[in-house]
């Protein structure tokens, strides 16, 4: 029974989500805006998966993170990590008490165009690289904006030839065309989804000849891009087949509005809140229970392939935790026991409430920018399908402890319940038997080639899963 010797004012009874620019310090404030940069800045060098995976490593590294691999036996304090095939990365550091992990689970791959196997054709005197879209897009946002070149390709000799174009104030961009309003009343006509077909997003890579001395080439424009290819990178058309070469905005990341609440960038699906799960644990030296930090590839297409989440890779960083801190032969049992102890928050962005299209949320039920990281208990499309769903005492616990570290939050789902729905990584590591809950940045155009955050949104979340992996 309800302890009635506790007087409350009416307004304590009710959920109240204040926006953090209203109701913060200006030192937090400052603080806020100081992380926002490094933020920014670590974004605009790491807009594809390995990318952030070099960088991470390189960060790690810079405060004592060794291989795995090198190491024999883990005491408290060790800090250790793991490459994932280049394209994810788990690091752990181990803690006093071996009671379990704390976990921070985030995924760096985001959507873009990725080029086809056999990607370079030449139509009417202009070259152009064929695409595969990536993740959910719309595919007309990508038309009409200036377009940079990532990647790598492995030749047969061993080599790797690593490729990034348009990112340079001096360097070129890359651009797929579309029709100019005065003739495209056939396409205003079709649905957006029709507007551009994933066919016709091919990206205008080049328009001069290559001429000959003996007489002009057969496929010349084509011809030419070959040529500088392969006498800049070294890598011939039927290399492209071993590519992994990603197309993605040729942009910064931009504060937005006169008062910098914002910021415009590519990729905050989900480097906003990978960035800040990899500065909380960088933050850690010797904690109670070891804290891990999982960030994987290939969640927007599923977390498959042996880069994904579902991939037993990352659970053999974490046995080889288990059996190293233990030293003991390895159980198999007591590791899944060991692992069904851990706790994790599964970070990843969610919708941000935009009035200009309200239609598509229930306002009692959505998250505001600049209000603070969103709890989502559950998440899936329609009737709940595809999701995990955390338990009531383990929001609680989490709530708890935001309470006492002061740490702001808000809840609510990806839009009204018919209205469509996502999914995140939370689902493949709760069948490990771990309490998980998805909680991370509210995001305005999400999926978008240019999507906005705010600043305080995104500090609030790093002090979270700080509070989190420190006193779980």
């Amino acid at each position: 029974m309800a302890d009635k010797s506790k007087k409350n004012d009416a307004k304590d009874l009710f959920a109240d989500y204040p926006n953090l620019y209203s109701s913060s310090s200006a030192d937090e404030i400052d603080a806020c805006m100081t992380f926002a940069e490094d933020y920014k800045s670590f974004l605009d060098i790491s807009k594809t998966e390995r990318e952030f995976v070099r960088n991470a490593i390189d960060a790690c590294e810079s405060v004592g993170f060794v291989d795995i691999e090198s190491k024999k036996s883990l005491k408290a304090g060790d800090k250790v990590y793991s490459s994932i095939r280049g394209k994810g990365l788990i690091m752990a550091v181990v803690g006093k008490k071996n009671t379990g992990f704390n976990i921070l689970g985030a995924h760096i791959d985001s959507p873009r165009l990725d080029l086809k196997p056999n990607p370079i054709y030449e139509d009417e005197e202009t070259a152009y690289f064929k695409t595969h879209y990536y993740g959910g897009i719309k595919k007309y946002q990508w038309t009409t904006i200036p377009l940079a070149i990532h990647g790598v390709v492995f030749t047969s000799d061993g080599k790797s030839h690593e490729i990034v174009v348009g990112e340079k104030d001096d360097d070129p961009v890359f651009y797929i065309t579309d029709l100019l309003p005065h003739l495209a009343d056939e396409q205003m006509k079709k649905s957006p989804r029709d507007f551009i077909s994933g066919e016709d997003l091919n990206v205008v890579i080049g328009g001069m000849p290559l001429k000959s001395s003996k007489k002009e080439e057969k496929n010349a424009f084509k011809a030419n891009i070959l040529k500088f290819l392969f006498d800049n990178y070294g890598i011939k058309e039927k290399d492209f087949v071993s590519g992994e070469i990603e197309i993605v905005p040729a942009v910064k990341a931009r504060d937005v509005g006169f008062d910098r609440a914002y910021i415009a960038a590519y990729g905050h699906d989900d480097k906003v809140c990978a960035y800040p799960a990899l500065m909380a644990l960088l933050d850690q030296e010797r904690p109670d229970k070891t804290c891990v930090c999982m960030l994987t590839d290939k969640e927007e297409i599923g977390s498959y392939a042996n880069s994904g989440a579902q991939s037993v890779l990352y659970e053999n960083f974490l046995m080889e935790v288990f059996a190293k801190q233990t030293g003991k032969t390895f159980d198999l049992l007591a590791y899944r026991k060991f692992i069904a102890s851990s706790k994790m928050l599964s970070a990843d962005v969610s919708n941000a409430y935009d009035p200009k299209y309200a239609s598509v949320s229930d306002r009692k039920n959505s998250a505001f920018m600049s209000h603070g990281i969103k709890l989502e208990k559950y998440v899936g499309a329609r009737g709940k399908s595809g999701t995990n769903e955390a338990n009531g005492d383990f929001v609680a616990e989490i709530t708890g402890i935001f309470a006492k570290n002061n740490v702001s939050w808000q809840t609510g789902e990806l839009g009204k319940v018919d209205a469509g729905g996502g999914g995140t990584i939370s689902a493949y590591m709760a069948k490990h038997g771990m309490e998980v809950i998805d909680c991370g940045v509210p995001v305005w155009s999400m999926h978008a080639p240019y999507e906005v955050i705010s600043k305080i949104d995104l500090y609030d979340t790093y002090l979270a899963y700080k509070s989190f992996i420190e006193n779980i």
